[in-house]
């Protein structure tokens, strides 16, 4: 039945393409069907030529609604002649180096297959990055974006706290795991906290914003993730000193962040005994894995630094046919065939595509981390500093808690990560028209 619903949506992308071709309005509406398919995307998507009990990054060659809407925005664009060029900036193409550099890694895989399936994921995430991309600068109106992902991030909270009140020790919201559903809410939650201090409660969007925060800050916490917790005070702390980066206003900041702190630590307080008995508690044989699949990982690098193993066949290098099980048995079952992920995306990037694709990896991150620290300088003063700000926190702790955890190759998390940096990249092409006139004088 699935495959019939997904049949007959999928039929219905050249209608829905004429209609925006008609008036690229109708487009706003699909940003609110994006966040539907967000919020349900596991009953929205499915996989084709499916491996569900494959223990790797991608299992199958998923597609979802979501992806649908995008081919549809960005044909319709296209056919409109508005989309201008497929690499609009620096990060795009730095996303694009990494991606043919993990391309050579698919020539020494055991499994085709299985590598065609991540390639699939990135070619769809990409896709995804030149919708919301170009749907911004062709309307130049990015209020549907936000209002969808405060939307998502209130959703992703109710359903959480429904979760956790019906007995589920650690929720993982609308995500298919609870730590990709902690990364996610610790990258938006810091820009709804900087929306609420900039904005405060004198409009819809300030108090909204304070509420998807409240959401976000909860359900990081109740996922009782280590990793996602330990990266809480980096990512709200850096969040709070990038809002105080523009001196005007800040007593006024200062004041809507007390209430915030005051709730917060009395929330802390009540949930600490068990997020205290998460870590004190932890299985030992967790960390003790965690360190055995390092070691699997730096044998791979050494042996194959420039390909890897093959993209998205890293589990089945953990099978008894091949060397790295004799390491790999001292922390997985020797019955157990496709063992666990290496726990760091880093190790498993450069373990599964080799050296040069981890460099490229980091270059995209690093690509908009820095371009949060430049946007910080021209939006001052502007009703986006809250975007720069936020993202400044919530990628710095996507980022370390990517050294902890591999779900940032979920397809989910990285749709969550290509909204923020479309809207990065949004910003930076107009904000010399965003920024106050007498500092576009200056330069």
């Amino acid at each position: 039945m699935k495959y019939v619903v997904f049949a007959v949506a999928a039929f219905g992308i050249p209608p829905l393409t004429a209609l925006f071709c008609l008036n690229l309005r109708w487009m706003k509406l699909a940003f609110w069907a994006m966040f539907v398919a967000m919020c349900l995307y596991g009953a929205t998507s499915i996989n084709f030529f499916s491996y569900e009990q494959y223990r790797g990054t991608s299992r199958g060659m998923e597609i979802g609604l979501i992806s649908l809407l995008d081919v549809a925005m960005l044909s319709a664009m296209a056919l409109r002649g508005k989309v201008k060029k497929l690499m609009p900036d620096g990060g795009a193409r730095c996303f694009a180096i990494y991606f043919l550099l993990c391309l050579p890694s698919i020539f020494v895989a055991d499994n085709l297959l299985f590598s065609w399936f991540e390639v699939w994921k990135m070619i769809l995430v990409f896709l995804h990055f030149l919708a919301v991309y170009w749907y911004l600068r062709v309307t130049d109106d990015a209020k549907p974006v936000f209002w969808a992902l405060l939307a998502f991030v209130v959703v992703n909270g109710l359903a959480v706290v429904k979760a956790h009140y019906s007995g589920v020790f650690q929720p993982s919201g609308v995500f298919p795991h609870r730590n990709g559903m902690a990364m996610g809410m610790l990258l938006l939650g810091p820009v709804f906290l900087a929306a609420y201090l900039t904005h405060g409660l004198g409009t819809w969007f300030g108090r909204c914003s304070a509420l998807a925060f409240v959401f976000a800050a909860g359900s990081t916490v109740w996922s009782y993730s280590r990793g996602a917790i330990a990266m809480i005070p980096i990512a709200y702390g850096i969040t709070i000193l990038a809002c105080f980066s523009e001196r005007r206003g800040a007593l006024r900041k200062l004041k809507r962040l007390a209430p915030i702190a005051l709730a917060g630590l009395v929330g802390l307080a009540l949930v600490m005994p068990r997020v205290i008995d998460r870590f004190a508690n932890a299985p030992k044989s967790s960390g003790a894995t965690r360190v055995e699949l390092a070691a699997c990982a730096w044998e791979m690098i050494r042996d194959r630094p420039l390909t890897g193993v093959g993209i998205n066949n890293w589990s089945l290098n953990m099978d008894p046919v091949h060397p790295y099980q004799d390491r790999a048995a001292d922390a997985l079952d020797a019955d157990l065939n496709y063992g666990g992920i290496v726990e760091t995306v880093y190790l498993l990037v450069c373990a599964e595509c080799g050296v040069p694709a981890l460099i490229a990896m980091l270059a995209w991150f690093a690509w908009y981390w820095l371009l949060c620290l430049r946007l910080l300088r021209r939006l001052k003063q502007t009703k986006w500093l809250f975007v720069p700000a936020g993202l400044l926190g919530g990628l710095t702790a996507n980022y370390l808690q990517s050294a902890l955890e591999w779900v940032l190759r979920q397809q989910l998390s990285l749709v969550c990560l290509m909204f923020a940096f479309a809207v990065l990249s949004y910003l930076n092409a107009e904000s010399q028209r965003l920024a106050p006139k007498e500092e576009a004088s200056e330069r």
